[in-house]
């Protein structure tokens, strides 16, 4: 395979011998299908080369692995041996091309094991996580495949390529310097035996992770300990119980962040800390899915492996290759942050515990009340709560005329659903899109509700990316996880939801309007600090008054969301901020913490917990009433791809809040906005500088001061 889907989405991919194909059993015992029928070997019939969700079975994952990585190994085998001198188009072109059956398994095969995995994917991805990561070494470890690299990159100023060539040429030079292309022979054997063990625990924690959450989801026997939760939520309460063959029970299950929609709501407090606690140490209380010793591990390889390339430390290493360049700007920005942030938590205890005490509790604000109180301070303070949003915020409605309405009008771009297409599952949907001349853009799939076999939290993915040199356009998923009503009743999407799904959508414009030639920069290919900011900036629409007005209507009236409510969700837009930045800065400083030191100082895993507290203590962000958005042994963002980048959020929103102001000042939600937009950032990919296409957008540096005052942290503590 390319390089492209390793380097993109972090897919390490397995160098294995070819293996028979037509011989294998299924996970059921019935003979597998002859070669020919599997449908991971050609490319999909189906327009945008949609995957054959219909004809694809556990069964054919593995041996569309084994010959996609015996067919990748010939072709690098191939290049690398070329008798004739390196070329652009013989050497970086052509791995380029390579590796078409890996990359469309790859694809649908890691898509699937995050938003609909079963026992079959869970057993076949350990399996392959250290064969996956040895085929990526031997790719970007060949000693005479990068010697034709560098002949390319040596000349590369006399080769007149054009500048999206040229970019790639240096791209991949960088990419086999940064995987160890010029190590001696004993580092690269040390370091091919640390990738496939980091690719095994990652698996690991990923899969401890979700039986974990589904295991300590909190089980409730009476309905009277429910109080304060809306009917529907008590009813996929319900039917989350009948799932488990817990007829007469709830069910609350758990989200992936430490906090959970529950708590905002229940009344009851004892239920809350239950809720609260289970959240809290989930991976960390032993037993089998414990992921304490996976961190450890994890953490002392990675830092071993960052020694071993050069770097001071993991951190070093991943963010030299980021917009923000160096540990030094990633700690300054978040030490920014902190003291304001912490402050005006600090403020909005003091004005809970004002609560708390005139209703006369005898107990100080916790973190299973914070959310709770929350409410009850935004009511006294603006007159409303959350709950009463929900009703206006009906789920296809919200898609519909929320996120492709503000699309349409940014953009130019409509949506027709087709219902010709097969599905994963019942419950997605799947539309094409179009350009405002007719012309065909994309595929989109919907994936909105939760699944005890899906991952938590939200994400956008490719199962096909567009390419120029290969002549494919996009086919993007996103997931939400709502937790699905009960038969019959609506989906009623929570405030933070509804940003959730602008959000996710901000992705798959990125991936749907990518114009690149080369696969390697399409559509989300660009530095991790840099993905998450155009998602950013989508959810400014949500509350755009032509964009609200359009889908924030009552689902049984259709009577639009009242002026004075949405004044005063206008009015709180700052409120609980404290909170908000620091539990997101909790996490992206655990991240940092566990990522800037030495193979030495990493811990056992008994020592995990205790190294957490420290961080939190040191960095001034310890406050048990706002414990970390995520705790280490459940923070799946920092065990994947997001290592030492979970600060990508803020350092992208310095961005986006710099962008919103743009956006604002140039007339909001236009078509010329729109296609400006398009046309110098989100079509371009990783084919340029990011800072360098966010300047052509913006036509300037970016400004933090907006961001300040977006989160209220301008006046500390006040």
């Amino acid at each position: 395979m390319s390089l492209r889907l390793n380097l993109a989405t972090s897919l390490a991919i397995a160098l294995v011998s070819a293996m028979p194909l037509v011989a294998f059993a299924s996970e059921d015992g019935k003979p597998a299908k002859a070669a020919s029928e599997n449908p991971f070997f050609s490319p999909s019939p189906l327009p945008y080369h949609f995957p054959q969700f219909d004809k694809i079975h556990n069964e054919d994952y593995e041996p569309a692995f084994d010959k996609g990585m015996a067919d990748n190994r010939a072709e690098i085998e191939a290049i690398a041996n070329n008798p004739q001198a390196a070329t652009f188009e013989n050497t970086i072109v052509a791995m380029e091309r390579s590796g078409q059956v890996l990359e469309r398994v790859s694809r649908v095969f890691f898509s699937q094991a995050g938003t609909n995995t079963n026992d079959a994917i869970q057993a076949l991805q350990t399996k392959l996580a250290p064969k996956l990561a040895a085929h990526s070494d031997a790719t970007l470890l060949n000693g005479k495949l990068y010697a034709r690299v560098k002949a390319i990159f040596d000349q590369r100023d006399s080769l007149k390529l054009d500048a999206e060539s040229k970019r790639l040429v240096e791209r991949y030079h960088t990419d086999f310097v940064r995987a160890g292309a010029r190590l001696s022979d004993a580092d690269k054997t040390r370091l091919k035996a640390i990738n496939a063990e980091l690719a095994s625990l990652a698996t690991r924690f990923s899969q401890n992770l979700l039986k974990e959450s589904n295991a300590d989801a909190v089980v409730v026997d009476d309905r009277s300990q429910l109080d304060g939760l809306s009917d529907d939520a008590i009813s996929a309460a319900a039917e989350a119980a009948k799932a488990r063959k817990l007829d007469g029970k709830f069910v609350i299950a758990l989200m992936n962040t430490s906090g959970q929609p529950a708590l905002a709501s229940l009344t009851n407090r004892e239920l809350r800390e239950r809720i609260m606690q289970a959240s809290l140490n989930r991976g960390g209380h032993g037993g089998d899915n414990d992921n304490r010793a996976i961190v450890a591990q994890t953490v002392k390889l990675r830092a071993e492996r960052a020694a071993l390339l050069g770097y001071k430390n993991h951190a070093d290493y991943v963010l030299q290759d980021q917009t923000a360049g160096n540990i030094e700007a990633v700690n300054k920005l978040l030490g920014q942050l902190a003291p304001p942030a912490m402050a005006n938590a600090r403020t909005e205890a003091a004005d809970i515990q004002k609560v708390i005490d005139a209703e006369g509790g005898n107990f100080k604000v916790d973190a299973s009340d914070w959310a709770y109180y929350t409410e009850k301070v935004r009511q006294q303070k603006y007159a409303f709560d959350e709950q009463q949003l929900r009703p206006y915020f009906e789920m296809n409605n919200v898609l519909e005329n929320g996120v492709f309405f503000a699309a349409n009008k940014l953009y130019g771009l409509t949506f027709k659903e087709r219902k010709d297409l097969p599905k994963y599952l019942p419950d997605t949907r799947i539309f094409e899109v179009f350009n405002e001349d007719g012309s065909a853009l994309a595929l989109f799939i919907v994936d909105y509700y939760a699944r005890s076999n899906k991952r938590g939290g939200a994400w956008a993915n490719a199962y096909v990316s567009q390419s120029g040199l290969l002549g494919d356009k996009p086919v993007i998923a996103n997931h939400l996880n709502v937790p699905k009503p009960a038969e019959g009743e609506p989906t009623l999407l929570t405030y933070s939801e509804v940003n959730t799904a602008f959000h996710e959508f901000g992705h798959a414009l990125h991936g749907m309007f990518s114009n690149v030639k080369y696969p390697r920069f399409s559509g989300t290919s660009v530095p991790r600090d840099f993905v998450e900011y155009p998602s950013q900036v989508n959810e400014m629409w949500v509350a755009w008054p032509e964009v609200l007005k359009n889908y924030a209507k009552h689902y049984k009236t259709g009577e639009p969301l009242p002026q004075a409510l949405l004044d005063k969700v206008k009015a709180s837009d700052k409120f609980n901020q404290g909170f908000a930045t620091t539990e997101y800065l909790g996490a992206a400083l655990l991240d940092q913490a566990w990522h800037q030191i030495s193979a030495a100082q990493a811990p056992q895993a008994d020592g995990v917990l205790a190294f957490e507290a420290a961080a939190l203590k040191r960095a001034g962000v310890d406050f048990a009433p706002v414990p970390p958005r995520y705790r280490t042994t459940y923070f799946s963002h920092i065990m994947g791809g997001y290592s030492a980048g979970y600060y990508s959020y803020i350092w992208s929103e310095v961005l986006d809040a710099d962008s919103v102001e743009w956006f604002k000042k140039n007339g909001g939600l236009t078509r010329k906005n729109g296609d400006h937009f398009r046309n110098t950032l989100l079509s371009r990919g990783g084919s340029e500088d990011a800072m360098v296409l966010f300047r052509n957008f913006s036509g300037g540096e970016p400004y933090v001061q907006p961001l300040l005052e977006r989160r209220g942290l301008t006046q500390q503590g006040q």
